[in-house]
């Protein structure tokens, strides 16, 4: 009998035992995040907001955002990157103009027909009627199908596209821009900022090199009644003391009809 209840004993203790381990939950803890944690997340944060670009104006900043968008429709249409950027540049004031600030329309073109969205501005006219774009790449477009679809451009589409100079004065000569200087203006933008380098990426092989200008050419001046170093100085804006030494001068006299060297 006292084994018996032994036995009984023995299997509810054994029963309560296992009761109790499945009804045992597992509790996870979480680790807090420690503050070592959250200072490296604001600091990748502040480095990620001071690595925006940093550009010495605005027009480079232009030509950096635009700059593929110039070289794709050079290779869809043929006109030099070159210059669609330095129009872009020129007509748009590098981006900040009203036009296309506005309207997106970066190369000034009226609305001749168009039938999208339009802005109105004072040009040669007051209230001129001009095209409106839902964003700046169609602008880049449009200038494209302007210059290619109109007959009185097709010379240019005969000019080399490395030939910038060629392009920027048969635009003028078109009728693009009524400004006499508008090619020297394109030429002084390109040149500047050195952005016949992107139709050089463009055309590959066939391009023909440009080389930087440089001045060789000798000025001489010959002395007049009344000149004076100082004079001659000022007149080609050099120093005394550099006009002393290129013509190896020990004191300030002149004799009339002396030659002197004012550029090297």
């Amino acid at each position: 009998m006292n084994r018996k209840i032994s036995r009984i004993g023995l299997v509810l203790c054994l029963g309560c035992f296992l009761f109790s381990c499945r009804a045992k939950k597992t509790v996870v803890v979480k680790r807090p995040k420690t503050n070592t944690e959250k200072t490296v997340n604001k600091e990748t944060e502040k480095t990620s907001e001071n690595s925006t670009k940093v550009y010495a104006n605005a027009t480079e900043k232009y030509i950096d955002v635009y700059k593929e968008i110039a070289q794709q429709e050079m290779n869809l249409y043929g006109i030099p990157a070159s210059i669609t950027l330095a129009q872009g540049i020129l007509e748009s004031g590098s981006g900040n103009g009203r036009l296309s600030v506005k309207a997106n329309n970066h190369f000034g073109i009226k609305c001749h027909g168009w039938t999208g969205g339009k802005i109105y501005h004072d040009d040669d006219k007051a209230q001129e009627c001009f095209r409106k774009y839902k964003d700046a790449k169609y602008s880049f477009r449009d200038h494209s199908l302007f210059l290619k679809d109109r007959k009185r451009y097709a010379k240019l589409f005969r000019l080399k596209k490395d030939d910038y100079k060629g392009w920027a004065r048969e635009l003028r000569a078109a009728g693009y821009a009524t400004d006499k200087k508008y090619p020297q203006k394109l030429i002084s933008i390109i040149e500047r900022y050195k952005l016949y380098k992107l139709d050089k990426a463009v055309l590959g092989d066939s391009y023909v090199e440009y080389e930087e200008p440089t001045s060789t050419e000798r000025v001489t001046y010959t002395v007049l009644k009344g000149d004076t170093l100082y004079s001659i100085s000022k007149k080609y804006n050099i120093t005394v003391k550099d006009l002393q030494k290129l013509n190896g001068l020990n004191n300030t006299a002149l004799s009339v009809g002396q030659v002197l060297v004012v550029k090297p």
